[in-house]
């Protein structure tokens, strides 16, 4: 080259870099970025990925099976479909109506008899029972009291079997007032009938005889399921439970809860199942109690010492308990769904060889979750623990010697690029921070002005009102350190590198502190974390990680996996509790929680990827972009009536209220107050303003804080335990005309006795009420009730008003019960205790003034009442 000055260009695309030099040898780097087109086309890749392949996975059914079927020995869905066209037919089933107590047990008794006549007899005995439950048990705060509750129930015997060890299937056949009960739990019941017709009449034999449970009142706080664990002969025998709930209707069922400690049932349901649908995390969330909604399982768990599975239809959750549950929202594949894993379930568990005995399988919880619904991935919590602990130190480790390699290459010393990488670190820290603040503040900002529950009909606008922000949090920090960051040393495809090290760094410490908290649910950071280790140690140990951007091909690839399942994961989370937030209650922000679920999905999804945008040359549109349909999604959701959270029939509002008749009665037996009106008890953060804005008279409304402060459980006839809780966000409607109900409960004192110690006052009463009452029972501050009739462990675990809640099924005999009472003067010709008893008359629609009031809702919104009456006494 001689002395002359000259400029040497070269390109090296792999290096991410263009050098140039001149005769002094003084050498600069210019980084080289990726065309414009680049950074939208990462975004555009991803998202028809999830549309093209996790959604359809996520709605996946199999072909239903035809009678034409039958010979195959499978659960054939036509026949299910038929079943539950005539459970269907019945209509509401509430306990203690005729429809519940008469024609729905004949309709049972009926299809068992048909199956009984076309069992194998000579490989088993079949013998059906129906049960009249009474007892009673504290849960919830109130002692839950039955009396002639009918449970259907079916004993499947293989003929010479020496176990004494049963399993029990379980579901109900009961409903909501306002609902045929066709999803919850006519879905679940017919699947039980022709399981048991498929296994009854081929030749196939079992170890351990089957139990079928098809319950009478589960709505009535699972009481049916407490009557036959504690009182039915063939109970004690029973070991293991398979336990068919609903809370959608439609879809495919997610096996939510299993055990507990009995890590071998997960694996029954992985070589039981067909059609896997399952997750860890579902199990922890859901008892936590985020999920409004309670299961049998909890009560053969708790009072029955039982281990099992519990399953429940969850997507479609906005037609559960209303009148539009119905089985045209039920596909027959989905009854072959539920059929196909109920059959395999109960195939696999009635042979297992761990029934045998119990105390010898080994205990402990267990990491579980379906990939996609096509694989079942289990393993222990020790092994989780140690395999979460394990990925988030490998991460650690192959960045630092990533960090040192960078050094090396770079010809920077490895404490510089240990100190720019803390700053990185600190960057995406703050990038995690933003990805999860920014949605939570549309969330915050939309609730705040009135707005929540936007997305509630157009799930869709969760990508402008959370999933943007959140993108947009994560990218943003990155995209000005990177423009502010200096390359001349370190090159910029490694600066882009250093980013998605800190956003690992940033991972693995959360999955070191969650996984230190006792979280099972780690294993999702772990396997993302997991997918970034596995690319950068095959980076590391080839040439591609000091090549430009090389290092982000097998990264891309490898990425795939936790994309999907960390999309499928949470948009299925998204699913089944967005119509949950539409009977969260007015107290709770529901946009929150979804602004939460949606923010780490995405942070867990595209956290990686979404950082490579940062090598195209104009990253910053791809910002601008993702502000934009944020701008976009909040003004829709706003100003526009796509952004209405409810539609007829298919998202609507739930309203529900008392038509109530209360009346006070005097210790001298005169009336203090006799009035009517409608008890509203909202369940969804916007409450009644919907309503106000379509115009609804609701003249005089007024909220129930004074009456609550003045009176005994405000003075009116509470539901059940729910109501109570929600007492204090009440709201009535005073009207003129009292409100007619059927009949209305007859409170008789008996006697009233100071007993031998002299000490104790004892009063009996009869009470004839409806077949769903409440009764409240409240003792002067002097006064102390020393025993009663109902549960004696209630008085010392709680404290007044006491709350029992009575329901009758069969029987409608008169509740006799009587009251012991203690007083430190030993005056008992004073006032001494309250007693309010509300009686809910469930079957009937009310007055035609009532009905006009249901009737002027407007068409998205769907009423949950019926009439009841308060009658306060003092004794």
């Amino acid at each position: 080259m001689g002395d002359k000055e000259k400029l040497i260009l070269d390109d090296h695309v792999e290096e991410g870099v263009k050098s140039y030099s001149r005769k002094h040898g003084r050498k600069h780097r210019v980084y080289f970025q990726l065309p414009w087109y680049f950074a939208g086309g990462i975004v555009l890749f991803w998202a028809l990925l999830f549309i093209a392949v996790v959604k359809p996975l996520f709605y996946r059914l199999p072909e239903p099976l035809t009678v034409e079927d039958a010979s195959k020995g499978g659960f054939i869905a036509e026949r299910a479909q038929a079943n539950l066209y005539d459970f269907e037919a019945i209509g509401t089933k509430v306990v203690g109506s005729d429809e519940n107590e008469h024609k729905t047990v004949q309709f049972l008794l009926k299809e068992l008899n048909l199956i009984k006549d076309n069992i194998q007899e000579d490989l088993f005995d079949m013998e059906i029972d129906l049960q009249y439950a009474y007892g009673a048990y504290v849960k919830w705060n109130l002692v839950n009291m039955y009396q002639g509750i009918q449970n259907v129930v079916v004993k499947l015997t293989p003929k010479g079997t020496t176990s004494e060890n049963y399993i029990l299937v379980n579901s109900h056949f009961d409903s909501q007032p306002t609902s045929p009960s066709t999803g919850d739990d006519g879905h679940m019941v017919v699947s039980i009938l022709e399981v048991l017709r498929v296994i009854s009449s081929r030749r196939k034999s079992f170890e351990h005889p089957i139990i079928f449970l098809i319950n009478g009142s589960e709505e009535n706080s699972l009481q049916a399921s407490h009557g036959f664990i504690a009182y039915h002969k063939w109970a004690k025998n029973c070991k293991a439970v398979i336990n068919l709930d609903a809370a959608g209707s439609g879809g495919r069922e997610l096996m939510f809860q299993s055990g507990p400690n009995n890590p071998w049932l997960v694996k029954i349901y992985k070589d039981g199942a067909k059609h896997y649908f399952s997750t860890t995390m579902a199990e922890e969330i859901f008892q936590t109690g985020l999920v409004p909604s309670y299961t049998d399982f909890d009560i053969f768990v708790e009072y029955g010492n039982l281990i099992g599975l519990d399953i429940g239809q969850c997507i479609n959750g906005f037609v559960y308990h209303t009148k539009y549950d119905r089985i045209d929202v039920i596909p027959r594949a989905a009854l072959q769904n539920t059929g196909d894993n109920l059959l395999g379930l109960v195939q696999t568990l009635s042979n297992a060889s761990e029934l045998r005995d119990l105390s010898a399988n080994p205990t402990g919880n267990t990491i579980f979750f379906d990939v996609l619904g096509l694989y079942l991935i289990s393993y222990s919590a020790d092994v989780g623990v140690k395999l979460n602990y394990a990925v988030a130190a490998a991460a650690i480790i192959l960045i630092y010697i990533s960090l040192l390699r960078i050094a090396e290459k770079s010809s920077v010393s490895s404490e510089q690029i240990l100190s720019t990488f803390i700053l990185v670190l600190v960057v995406q820290l703050i990038a995690f921070v933003l990805a999860l603040a920014l949605p939570l503040l549309v969330a915050y900002g939309l609730d705040k002005y009135g707005l929540s529950l936007s997305y509630f009909a157009t799930p869709s606008l969760l990508i402008g009102l959370y999933i943007c922000p959140s993108l947009l949090g994560l990218t943003l920090p990155s995209y000005i350190y990177l423009k502010l960051a200096n390359t001349e040393k370190v090159s910029f495809a490694q600066q882009v590198q250093l980013a998605l090290h800190g956003h690992a760094a940033v991972l693995s410490i959360l999955c070191i502190a969650i996984n230190y908290y006792g979280l099972r649910t780690t294993y999702v950071i772990t396997w993302t974390l997991a997918f970034y280790v596995i690319p950068l140690a095959f980076n590391l140990l080839t040439t591609l990680h000091d090549r430009g951007y090389s290092w982000t091909g097998i990264l891309k690839i490898v990425q795939v996996a936790p994309f999907m399942y960390n999309s499928y994961l949470f948009y299925c989370f998204i699913v089944i509790l967005t119509p949950m937030m539409g009977r969260f209650g007015v107290d709770t922000n529901p946009d929150l929680i979804i602004g939460a679920l949606t923010a780490l999905g995405t942070i867990l999804s595209m956290g990686f990827l979404i950082l490579l945008v940062n090598m195209s040359r104009r990253s910053g549109f791809v910002l601008i972009g993702l502000l934009a349909v944020t701008a976009a999604g909040v003004y829709i959701a706003s100003s526009t009536d796509i952004g209405f959270p409810y539609r007829p029939k298919t998202n609507v509002q739930r309203v529900p209220y008392l038509q109530v008749r209360r009346i006070f009665y005097e210790y001298d037996g005169t009336v203090s107050k006799d009035e009517s009106g409608y008890l509203f008890n909202l369940q969804d953060r916007r409450g009644l303003t919907p309503l106000l804005e379509s115009n609804v008279d609701l003249t005089g409304l007024v909220n129930m804080t004074s009456d609550c402060a003045k009176y005994m459980m405000c003075g009116m006839p509470l539901y059940d335990h729910r109501w109570v809780e929600a007492m204090e966000t009440t709201m009535w409607l005073p009207r003129k005309n009292p409100v007619w109900t059927p009949a209305e409960p007859i409170l008789k004192q008996l006697n009233k006795t100071v007993l031998a110690d002299g000490q104790t006052v004892q009063f009996e009463f009869e009470l004839t009420t409806s077949d769903h009452t409440s009764i409240f029972i409240s003792p002067n501050e002097d006064v102390i009730i020393s025993n009663w009739s109902f549960l004696k462990e209630y008085l010392t675990t709680n404290s007044p008003p006491y709350h029992i809640y009575y329901s009758f099924g069969i029987d409608n005999t008169p509740l006799r019960f009587h009251i012991e009472l203690k007083k430190a003067d030993g005056v008992y010709t004073v006032p001494l205790f309250q007693m309010g008893i509300g009686a809910h008359y469930m079957h009937v629609k009310g007055d035609d003034e009532s009905i006009r009031l249901a009737n002027s809702l407007p068409d998205y919104a769907v009423s949950i009442q019926w009439p009841a009456m308060y009658k306060k006494y003092i004794f």
